[in-house]
């Protein structure tokens, strides 16, 4: 990870986990759905009560009406409150042909009536009698829905109170906020719980991918993987086709890196191969440059040319094994600066190039198809590639190139390059 992606890391607030969010969106759903529900039970509910007051509020203003016909009283007249069954609250007036309130009283808890001040006769003013429905706030007494009739019979108008209403509406919103609490929390335990519980193919899943990431992949041979366990492997649901499809890249890169070790391996017995071609004569010359420097008596020649040829074999022997010793630790030292491509196939038999390609040796290895020595081999000339016809190159650097100073100097002083 580099710095940057680091610091905008850093400076992100973490994302919440899938489970997290899972459950908040059930959570919110509910508490949406709950409310949405709660709302249009308390919307119908009020709108039913209300119908059902401005019904009663009519009713008693007829049977109002209808007593006051019978009646011998004058026009302050509102004996009929005293009629059994009037709903305590209940409140009634008469009024002039010019709309003003000539008299107005209410029943009270104790079953007795309460004459109305000036003030509460005031709200009262306005209402015209033709049975439309009005609400006004009385003073000391509240709301109240209030009707006037007129027509053929005695004016009168009648009220009941809302309070009523009001104090069941505020009784169903308490009783569901309370039922919806309740049932919001324990629906969301139980979404946490499901939640988790189907989530866990998931997260074993995840844990099997940071285990293969913590694997050294980097080097050496790489087997014994770890794989998504076979329960979590179900192609019918997603979690399964993530499972899958993590075994299958698990398998590819168990095969990659089995591929790259084979190349490794046939690359360091190649070097080790190729390591006695790594030297110079300098190491010869001084031997025979010792051998002649060994005195001045004169012996033999045959016996010269044994000693000659016996210090020679003993000197070209130790320069070998010393100039291949000191080459591999050079080459050894800049393995982390080698590089390889190789091209072809893997197999045992297969043709193939090779290059490796480092500060101090430059190694080339390239199966060429049968030439005109085929048939010592039991070829053909042409076809494909193959292994046993192989051209290879071994360049150590030459002023700090791999040859092109050498190329530059063979352009110069050959005549057909002229």
């Amino acid at each position: 990870m580099t710095e940057g992606t680091e610091a905008t890391t850093a400076g992100r607030p973490r994302g919440r986990s899938l489970r997290a969010r899972l459950v908040l969106f059930l959570s919110v759903a509910m508490v949406v759905v709950c409310a949405a529900m709660a709302l249009t039970t308390v919307v119908v509910q009020r709108v039913y009560l209300l119908g059902d007051l401005d019904q009663r509020v009519t009713d008693a203003a007829e049977r109002g009406q209808g007593g006051l016909q019978h009646r011998r009283g004058g026009a302050r007249d509102l004996g009929f409150l005293n009629e059994r069954g009037q709903p305590v609250g209940t409140l009634a007036a008469r009024f002039a042909a010019d709309g003003r309130i000539l008299a107005a009283e209410a029943v009270t808890r104790d079953g007795r009536r309460r004459v109305l001040t000036a003030r509460q006769r005031a709200a009262l003013d306005g209402i015209a009698p033709d049975g439309s429905l009005h609400t006004r706030t009385v003073p000391s007494l509240g709301a109240y829905r209030v009707t006037a009739l007129g027509g053929d019979g005695v004016p009168v108008l009648a009220g009941l109170p809302v309070d009523r209403v009001q104090r069941m509406m505020n009784a169903l919103v308490t009783a569901e906020s309370v039922i919806a609490a309740v049932g919001l929390g324990a629906a969301a335990c139980v979404s946490a719980v499901v939640v988790r519980r189907q989530l866990r193919p998931l997260g074993r899943v995840a844990a099997t991918a940071a285990e293969v990431a913590r694997a050294p992949l980097e080097r050496g041979e790489v087997t014994g993987l770890t794989r998504v366990p076979a329960r979590d492997t179900d192609a019918g649901t997603e979690v399964g086709q993530v499972g899958v499809a993590l075994n299958h890249l698990i398998d590819h890169v168990e095969v990659s890196l089995a591929g790259r070790q084979r190349t490794e391996e046939r690359m360091r017995r190649f070097l080790a191969d190729a390591g006695h071609e790594l030297r110079t004569p300098l190491a010869s010359i001084a031997g025979y440059a010792e051998l002649m420097d060994r005195g001045s008596r004169k012996i033999e020649p045959g016996l010269a040319w044994r000693r000659v040829l016996a210090q020679s074999a003993r000197m070209t022997g130790r320069a070998k094994a010393d100039a291949a010793r000191v080459r591999m630790a050079e080459v050894r030292a800049h393995l982390d600066d080698t590089y390889v491509t190789w091209a072809g196939g893997t197999g045992d038999t297969d043709a193939f190039y090779v290059r490796v390609h480092s500060p101090v040796v430059w190694v080339e290895v390239d199966c060429q198809a049968p030439g005109p020595l085929a048939g010592a081999y039991g070829a053909s000339q042409g076809g494909t590639p193959t292994q046993k016809h192989v051209h290879s190159i071994i360049r150590t650097p030459n002023g700090n190139d791999y040859g092109r100073e050498l190329l530059r100097q063979h352009y110069l002083t050959s005549p057909h390059h002229r």
